[in-house]
């Protein structure tokens, strides 16, 4: 009976104490302060949506140097990257046979004309032996036929002629237009030819580029207005466009939309567009690459930070502050501003909507309550009791 009554007694303090853990527990947190969190009331007004597009930069003017003529190169007179001008030389390949084919045909000009002096000496006397009766018509004519033969001769050498000085001249080659060198895969003792694969060069005009890139079939769409206007008006209407450099600075200069294709690829089902930036200082230059940046501006739109969403199996959430400060977890859709920090709201969302911006995925959680403060205002001191 004694060992009973010590058990029970043992039983009666051990739930004693664990009612009194318990209460502790719940007074603590009751006693926890709820945590202090920014917030901000979403709002509708205007904003800047910026879509950007890969982009790749080519000179106005790309032209391929060939030689017009077979030969081993003796100099190369510009150094790649450098500002040429037109007709400026470029290269000079071996003249030494071209210069030997120039003076055999010179040669063969002057037999030919020898040989048409003689047949006219020939065709003249003849000529006044027949007007005296002293030979028949028939030999007058032979002379006469002979001149002809030679001056058709003479009309060859000298076209022969003619060819063999352009060869020669083919042996210098110049810049067609303004622009840079690109690279110089030849260098002096290298076969140049007009079949190679590989130019001697490439002059880029630079003054002005060309960005070229793609829009997706929709975005044609959008951009026509589903047909409400056509493309040419609707290209004239685009705002400037601007460029992205490789190193994520913007370029100084604004450029427009030149064109657009009117073809959508099969393969890619996008359709090219061209966009045209000039480049005084020649910061751009051909083969490079970039982002086409195309601005938007969208009345009564609303727009929330980045940080003030979480993705849950690829959906988007926001912490929805009601009025008794609970935070309550809202699905919403959103579209990129392509800013890096900011969301365009489409759906779940309505203006007046207090959401929380910061703490979100770590302090804040689903249900429980906060005590919000304005997004950058400096939080309310916390009473003592």
């Amino acid at each position: 009976m004694r060992i009973n009554a010590l058990t029970t007694s043992a039983a009666v303090v051990a739930c004693v104490a664990a009612v009194m853990t318990s209460c502790s527990s719940q007074q603590a947190q009751q006693q926890a302060p709820a945590p202090e969190i920014a917030t901000m009331t979403v709002s509708q007004g205007s904003t800047r949506i910026d879509n950007t597009y890969p982009a790749t930069i080519k000179g106005k003017t790309d032209i391929d140097i060939r030689p017009q003529v077979t030969g081993f190169i003796t100099k190369v007179h510009v150094d790649e990257g450098q500002q040429v001008h037109k007709g400026q030389v470029l290269f000079t390949l071996d003249q030494v046979q071209y210069q030997a084919a120039v003076d055999q045909a010179r040669a063969a000009v002057n037999v030919a004309q020898t040989a048409v002096s003689t047949a006219q000496l020939t065709a003249d006397n003849k000529k006044k032996l027949l007007d005296k009766n002293i030979i028949s018509e028939y030999e007058w004519q032979m002379a006469d036929n002979s001149l002809q033969q030679a001056k058709a001769q003479l009309a060859q050498a000298n076209a022969a002629l003619v060819t063999a000085q352009k060869n020669l001249a083919y042996t210098t080659v110049t810049a067609p237009s303004d622009g840079v060198i690109g690279s110089i895969p030849n260098r002096e003792g290298s076969l140049a030819s007009p079949s190679s694969a590989v130019p001697l060069t490439t002059v880029s005009d630079n003054s002005q580029v060309y960005a070229y890139f793609s829009l997706t079939e929709r975005d044609v769409l959008n951009l026509v207005g589903n047909g409400e206007r056509t493309l040419n008006a609707a290209i004239a209407a685009m705002p400037e466009v601007e460029l992205r450099m490789a190193d994520g600075s913007l370029y100084g200069q604004k450029g427009k939309v030149a064109t657009v294709s009117g073809v959508i690829g099969a393969g890619t089902g996008a359709s090219n567009v061209r966009a045209l930036f000039a480049n005084p200082s020649g910061v751009l230059r051909s083969g490079s690459t970039g982002s086409i940046v195309i601005p938007t501006v969208t009345d009564s739109v609303m727009t929330i930070p980045q940080k003030a969403t979480y993705e849950l199996q690829d959906r988007r959430y926001v912490y929805v502050v009601n009025d008794s400060n609970k935070v309550v977890s809202t699905y919403v859709t959103v579209t990129d501003m392509n800013d890096g920090l900011n969301f365009v709201v489409n759906s779940g969302l309505k203006p007046g909507d207090r959401i929380a911006v910061e703490g979100v995925g770590t302090t804040v959680k689903d249900g429980i309550v906060i005590r919000p403060k304005e997004a950058g205002a400096a939080a309310p001191a916390a009473q003592q009791n």
